[in-house]
């Protein structure tokens, strides 16, 4: 009787040996991101992390400090980085999307984990997203603490991968920002995005590549860049201009509130952070929407109230603002490299977005 052959991991399409030979260069990115907060605890099956004696506004006795974590992915955004064969920007989208989140309640990113989940590992495409994670932390000025890669074959499709984040702040108890302070007659400072950042991928793509006939391979004249190109500009992040921004007290809690305009766009992300008896009153032409928005609507002949519900517009984050403070939040912001604009105002009413 012949002998059967011995059924190995790799014959079932893992391959721990790719596994352990990533693990180097793995370690050799993350450290880069440390900060003073972290504990070294190589091999070991968590991150530590030290909140006394850490980088930043943080860096401080604490009286009453409250942990802020938040955890979002990339979405479709990752089937432009598949049909491009690029990997080295989504990382960057991945870290944003969570640290924006976790600024908007007034703390300071201190630590980042990321999970991929991918149908067969490979060396460099794995390297090039955790280089863009690293440079993400790097831009929010938190640390890389560790993550986990999981090679699932047969349940992502050939050259495909899936993305997760976390990420944790801290701020202390009473300087929380949860708009609860907003009134009318405050005035609304929108933070320009750097696109579509990560959200609206399924109509951007149906409405461009589908509808349009459009190849991401194509140089767009009004983009100035091959139109994957921009549909691959990382989402912006706003850790350090707002950091920033926290310092400018010449009076009283001058930030009132902040609202990261990801997916539900202007019109279901702002009033997350209004008291019932406020409205946020934008004035549509108070910026210019990036050309992105504009081929999109075109292309998909996708109404404006749609748009305004599904993408940022070319707002990415918005701040409720003091009257007296507006000018030192602006120019705070400016110095740090994120050139803010009134664009609107609060107005009494029942919670809602105004476009006029």
């Amino acid at each position: 009787m012949a002998k059967k052959k011995s059924l190995s991991y790799k014959d079932a399409g893992v391959d721990i040996d790719v596994a352990n030979q990533l693990v180097g260069g793995y370690m050799k990115i993350v450290k880069s991101t440390y900060t003073p907060g972290v504990i070294r605890n190589d091999g070991g099956f968590g991150g530590l992390f030290r909140l006394q004696g850490a980088p930043g506004l943080f860096a401080k006795k604490w009286r009453d400090p409250v942990l802020v974590s938040g955890t979002d992915g990339v979405g479709t955004k990752l089937k432009i980085a598949f049909a491009m064969n690029r990997h080295d920007t989504v990382g960057i989208d991945l870290v944003a999307m969570s640290v924006n989140d976790v600024l908007v309640q007034g703390a300071e990113p201190m630590f980042f984990l990321d999970y991929v989940g991918i149908a067969k590992a490979d060396k460099k495409v794995l390297l090039d997203i955790v280089k863009g994670v690293a440079d993400g932390c790097k831009q929010a000025g938190c640390a890389l603490l560790g993550g986990e890669t999981a090679e699932l074959p047969g349940l992502y499709g050939k050259g495909e991968y899936d993305l997760a984040g976390f990420a944790v702040g801290v701020v202390e108890r009473k300087n929380i920002i949860d708009g609860s302070q907003v009134e009318p007659g405050d005035i609304i400072l929108g933070l320009p995005s750097s696109g579509l950042h990560s959200n609206g991928y399924s109509l951007a793509r149906k409405a461009l590549l589908e509808k349009g006939c459009m190849k991401l391979g194509e140089k767009v004249a009004e983009l100035g860049c091959t139109l994957g190109e921009e549909l691959l500009k990382p989402t912006r992040i706003y850790a350090k201009p707002v950091l920033s921004a926290f310092t400018a007290y010449k009076v009283k809690r001058p930030i009132r509130a902040l609202a990261h305009i990801t997916g539900g766009g202007l019109l279901e992300n702002v009033p997350r952070v209004l008291p019932a008896n406020c409205d946020a009153v934008f004035n549509v032409d108070a910026w210019e929407v990036p050309p992105i928005f504009r081929l999109i609507q075109k292309a998909g002949n996708v109404k404006d109230e749609e748009m305004f519900r599904v993408f940022n517009m070319g707002i990415g984050m918005v701040m409720v603002v003091t009257p007296p403070s507006v000018e030192t939040v602006m120019d705070k912001l400016k110095r740090a490299g994120c050139k803010a604009k009134v664009v609107g105002r609060i107005a009494d009413g029942d919670g809602r977005v105004q476009l006029v």
